[in-house]
């Protein structure tokens, strides 16, 4: 029975996805929940399973071809693996090992030139298969049989059909060899070309403006040099520095809740929850996965939470209602080596905090120049909705909790 694979629904947004890369190809035998092709949304990349098991009989959509939702991408031919296939053939028993060959072979009867040759039998052939056989005009002698005793099977047909059309297909011209300084032209992924969309969109109906500070790592290193390794031992997860501020962000959203807020048309909706959402780098672009309800969370939770979402990001396996539906954004360029930078705000939000490299600078200490590792934050936010007053405050209270990390246990 043929069996479709379609393109799933993906979120309410999503009408259309691009197909990444298919893992399996035409001919080839598919397990049930097997990954057999990538698709891309413009939120995330995924990969989708075979709904049963069979012969990819039909690919429909190729690498980099659009499709929509609910449209048939490939057909696959419901069966169980052909028996017998790349195995060498079963013994016939105790019975046949047993029974003792003769000492002299006896003598071959003479054939005279009027005896005909005889010819071979004719491969036993199963009705589904016999049917294929019609459909493409192929003889039973053009197909290698793959079922017991040479049986020939509705999927060595298909296999075989699969196999002249590709070999019938046209080679690709092999594209010129590049010269240095010669252009290159690639399509945007569906994911890319939605990031620049909201770039651009953000830019031009919010009004952007970045401020910045910097703060002492220096309390925040001490306390992981000293409980890190009794951390992880007994909650299993490292202590890293994105729960601090993770954590300082929701103190600091509480102190000024503009910034956890959104303009809607003419009104204000001010959040009182915490969804918030961490950006994370993938070789197909900016995706931001999104920790729900953080403020309800531990440290260790929190780094557990960012550990899977960032691992499942990268890895194509994370869904796109996981993206949708954050409050404000962390986005760490530091670990890019970045020492400075303007984040853009991720629509429909107001404010996004950008963290930058960690880096041994001198400052000055109760009338001491001293060497401390310092880092510079800085806060893009929607003017229309945050003034100035409102951004120095969000970033002065995770300095002050960063730099005393006691303040967000006991919220001073």
């Amino acid at each position: 029975m043929a069996v479709e694979l379609k393109v799933p629904e993906s979120g309410e947004s999503i009408t259309e996805v691009q197909i990444g890369g298919w893992l399996k190809s035409e001919g080839d035998f598919v397990e049930q929940d097997e990954a057999i092709v990538e698709i891309e949304t413009d939120k995330a990349s995924m990969e989708l399973s075979a709904p049963s098991s069979g012969l990819l009989a039909r690919v429909l959509k190729r690498a980099g071809d659009a499709a929509e939702v609910g449209e048939v991408i490939a057909v696959i031919e419901e069966s169980a693996r052909p028996e017998g296939s790349g195995e060498p053939a079963a013994a016939e028993g105790p019975a046949a090992v047993a029974r003792p060959e003769p000492t002299t072979a006896p003598p071959r009867p003479s054939r005279g030139p009027e005896t005909p040759a005889e010819s071979p039998a004719e491969p036993v052939v199963l009705p589904a298969a016999r049917r294929e056989l019609a459909e493409h005009d192929l003889a039973p002698g053009e197909v290698q049989g793959t079922g017991p005793g040479g049986r020939i099977l509705k999927e060595d047909v298909l296999r075989h059909v699969a196999l002249q059309r590709e070999a019938r297909a046209p080679e690709p011209a092999a594209p010129p060899a590049m010269r240095d300084g010669e252009d290159e032209v690639v399509p945007m992924s569906l994911l890319r070309r939605r990031v620049a969309e909201r770039l651009v969109d953000a830019q031009q109906q919010a009004a952007l403006l970045t401020t910045f500070n910097e703060i002492d790592m220096a309390a925040v290193k001490a306390l992981r040099a000293e409980r890190g390794e009794a951390f992880e031992k007994k909650h299993g997860v490292r202590l890293g520095f994105m729960s601090f501020f993770v954590k300082a962000a929701i103190d600091a959203l509480k102190l000024v809740p503009q910034v956890n807020a959104e303009i809607r048309g003419t009104d204000i909706v001010y959040h009182n929850y915490y969804d918030i959402g961490v950006a994370v780098s993938t070789d197909r672009g900016l995706v931001v996965p999104v920790i729900r309800e953080a403020d309800r969370l531990s440290f260790a939770e929190v780094e557990e939470v960012i550990g899977d979402l960032s691992a499942r990001a990268r890895e194509k396996k994370i869904g796109p209602e996981e993206l949708q539906g954050g409050t404000f954004t962390i986005s760490n360029g530091g670990v890019f080596g970045s020492l400075l930078s303007t984040p853009i705000v991720n629509p429909p939000q107001s404010g996004i905090l950008g963290l930058h490299a960690i880096q041994d600078r001198p400052v000055v200490r109760q009338g001491q120049i001293v060497v401390r590792p310092m880092m510079y934050v800085a806060l893009t936010y929607d003017h229309r909705l945050i003034d100035g007053r409102e951004s120095v405050t969000f970033l002065k209270r995770i300095k002050e909790c960063i730099e005393d990390p006691a303040r967000i246990l006991l919220e001073v």
